[in-house]
């Protein structure tokens, strides 16, 4: 079982490591999440990052159980395996809204068949955008999915 997550500010976008095998490409991770944000760098960086090899492996779906507990979280970021190893280190987003499971099919049968995206790629200097906006409710996980989606590597990149 993985440890609950403590002491994170609500204000601060939560990144979790779990792939501990490249070193040099974590350090740019983490020099890229603590970069000024915004336009022309008008936001300091907040952000809460997770780098305890008890969460190496760690699936999606392990993740989100683990952190679900915070109930001012919306989004978890995970720098995984396919973060260390591409050239952007895209991140990977996941939604901690909860499901839709009690729609009628009857009336609801277009969501039924095409569930909302529960995950999407950015890069770093996108993670606390994505953060800010869903913590304050500006825009919601699927409207960021999808912009990542319509991007020709599937990733989500801030102008």
């Amino acid at each position: 079982m993985l440890p609950e997550v403590v002491g994170r500010d609500e204000f601060a976008a939560l990144v979790i490591r779990t792939d501990h095998y490249d070193e040099p490409a974590w350090r740019a991770v983490t020099a890229a999440l603590h970069e000024r944000w915004g336009v022309d760098g008008e936001f300091e960086a907040a952000v809460h990052v997770v780098d305890d090899p008890v969460w190496a492996g760690a699936s999606s779906d392990a993740v989100v159980a683990a952190v679900s507990r915070d109930e001012d979280l919306s989004v978890v970021f995970i720098a995984d395996g396919v973060t260390m190893r591409s050239p952007h280190r895209a991140l990977l987003a996941l939604d901690l809204g909860p499901e839709e499971e009690d729609l009628d099919p009857e009336y609801y049968q277009e969501l039924v068949d095409s569930r909302p995206p529960r995950e999407f790629r950015t890069v770093p200097a996108g993670v606390h955008g994505v953060h800010a906006n869903l913590s304050i409710a500006n825009m919601d996980f699927e409207e960021f999915a999808h912009e990542a989606l319509a991007d020709p590597g599937g990733v989500l990149r801030p102008c």
